[in-house]
């Protein structure tokens, strides 16, 4: 896996690799996703099933410790589950996405196994990432994991835990954190350039959140005096740019709450955040699994559960019906325009176009698709190249991809 500037983290072949088996496609959420769960399961929440998914508990809550809670993008609540993993679960380790500390914009995968790693390594990172590079590490580790990752990434790690049995038996807890998209890398070079920051080399440190919450979008970089300098952003500010730096499979996603995890998190943003308000989080037990671990780590003290209200999920994120019925008409003339169409089962979707959306907004999700297929050219092949930060010793290899 490598950055692809204009687009995000792509598959590259390795030179003498074997003919592609069809195992990675099988698994790619890029390509399709299919929801396998129990809708006969009583312990599911009816109401919410066919909008969210599988949901079993929705709380507010945060994490205990304080450290954690200040510096997580909302409320720490990934960070302090992961860590209750590794300490009382006897968990090996956590693999999740960090910043490269060579190219502080970029990120990395990586394996924490601490409280100290956890904490240096927490906050959202609104740039390309893809953790699930990282799977092998998973299954030679010594004792099961937690995975930490987008919705896309935690769906691509349950299909391929099915074909991988030894990734199955290892894979201890699976957390999704909420995402409206992943910005390029483009997106944040050009964010940082609005901002003074000519020179990404010159960047020391890079936070796109935490620190409060929401907290702010802040980069440390060195002067041409070579003095260290800071600009600052609010989470508003820094979002409302980079959003429109999306790729276009993050138009077209049908999960941006987790529903493939045992547990989601993201912001409680059924009201605003007050200045100065340390961080909330909002957690969506999915599964068993998941469930059993909230409320283990809340009794040993690492998650604070306040409030359980399963409209706590829609009332947050208000938008997101009228994102699954937009997403019927795109795919509707993603296949009349000839473009590449991912095969999604088991998500309702004509029917909030038919109930969520308006006239106006019914003619948007086909008129505003077919200018985006027209104007990025979606029905024929891209020719995609790795970044040179990417690609020690090889720079500019490209791939076609369709």
């Amino acid at each position: 896996m490598a950055d692809a500037p204009n687009f995000g983290r792509r598959p590259f072949l390795r030179e003498g690799a074997a003919a592609e088996t069809g195992a990675a496609l099988r698994a790619c959420p890029g390509a399709s996703l299919e929801h396998t769960f129990d809708r006969g399961d009583a312990e599911l929440d009816r109401s919410l099933m066919d909008a969210w998914g599988p949901v079993l508990e929705v709380w507010e809550g945060y994490a205990a410790d304080r450290a954690i809670r200040h510096r997580g993008s909302s409320g720490g609540a990934a960070t302090a589950l992961a860590l209750y993993c590794l300490e009382r679960e006897g968990m090996s380790g956590v693999l999740h996405t960090a910043a490269r500390e060579d190219v502080p914009y970029s990120n990395q995968t990586v394996m924490s196994r601490s409280r100290e790693e956890l904490l240096a390594r927490t906050g959202s990172r609104y740039a390309p990432a893809s953790p699930g590079e990282g799977l092998h590490r998973i299954e030679e580790a010594s004792a099961p994991c937690v995975f930490i990752g987008k919705p896309c990434d935690v769906a691509g790690v349950q299909a391929t835990r099915k074909e991988r049995p030894q990734l199955d038996a290892k894979l201890g807890l699976t957390v999704a954190f909420f995402c409206a998209g992943t910005p390029s890398t483009r997106g944040t070079l050009e964010l940082l350039k609005s901002e003074g920051v000519e020179d990404p080399s010159s960047v020391r440190s890079l936070r796109y959140r935490g620190n409060g919450w929401p907290g702010r979008w802040t980069v440390e970089y060195e002067g041409a005096s070579g003095e260290m300098r800071t600009e600052s952003l609010s989470y508003e500010e820094s979002w409302g740019f980079l959003q429109r730096y999306r790729q276009w499979r993050c138009y077209i996603c049908p999960d941006h709450t987790g529903e493939f995890a045992d547990i989601a998190v993201g912001d409680p943003w059924y009201r605003p955040a007050e200045p100065g308000e340390p961080g909330r989080s909002l957690l969506v037990a999915r599964t068993r699994r998941g469930r059993e671990i909230l409320h283990a780590a809340a009794r040993a003290g690492y998650i604070q559960l306040e409030t359980k209200d399963a409209t706590l999920l829609p009332r947050s994120q208000p938008n997101l019906l009228e994102t699954r019925g937009s997403l019927w008409g795109r795919l509707v003339v993603l296949r009349l325009l000839g473009a590449a169409v991912p095969q999604y089962r088991g998500f309702p979707t004509f029917r909030y176009w038919e109930r969520e959306l308006n006239l106006t907004a019914k003619v948007k999700s086909f008129t505003g698709t077919a200018r985006r297929v027209l104007r990025k050219g979606l029905w024929k092949r891209a020719v995609v190249r790795e970044a040179k930060a990417e690609v020690e010793g090889n720079p500019g290899r490209a791939a076609n991809l369709s």
